[in-house]
């Protein structure tokens, strides 16, 4: 019996302490209906990533929140703003036989900020992101085949999980 009263009690303040899943808390202000995602900004000689990125985050705002994306940003109650700063491709590995590259990292640095339209409130900014992909290159020219593409692809991905996980918590 005492145990019992004993884990309830801890339940009970466990309970008002704060913690929730991750996942499911949504620190944006209630205010926030809709939100325009407008193409990022690009610094970088790597030319469709931006563009990449921010549908890739448009498309994970609309899966995992209750936020209406809207195209006009005169039209929405927070812009989500971004820029792609820095890109950067490194050979990891190389063929033993012709010397060549064979797998690559690339590192893309970013700059995110979501601003309340009404107020220019931050509600969010991070002015320094980094994501890194690897992958690899055929050192066959007859079969060679170009996966920086499908690379960035996953990147996007990435970046967008990331950047809509660490708005809605807040991290």
């Amino acid at each position: 019996m005492i145990r019992a009263a004993a884990a309830l009690a801890a339940l009970a303040l466990a309970a008002g302490c704060g913690y929730h899943v991750a996942g499911r808390a949504d620190l944006v202000p209630k205010s926030v209906k809709t939100i325009a995602v407008p193409s990022f900004g690009n610094a970088t000689i790597r030319y469709k990533l931006a563009d990449r990125l921010a549908a890739a985050v448009t498309r994970e705002l609309i899966s995992r929140t209750r936020y209406q994306v809207v195209a006009d940003p005169n039209q929405a109650d927070a812009i989500l703003s971004g820029s792609v700063v820095n890109y950067n491709a490194y050979p990891t590995v190389f063929d033993d036989r012709t010397g060549r590259a064979s797998g690559v990292l690339a590192i893309v640095q970013l700059q995110i900020s979501l601003q309340d339209r009404a107020t220019g409130k931050l509600i969010y900014s991070r002015p320094y992101l980094e994501f890194r992909e690897r992958y690899e290159i055929s050192v066959d020219q007859v079969a060679y085949f170009d996966e920086s593409d499908t690379a960035m692809q996953r990147l996007s991905r990435d970046v967008a999980r990331a950047v809509v996980s660490s708005i809605l918590e807040m991290f």
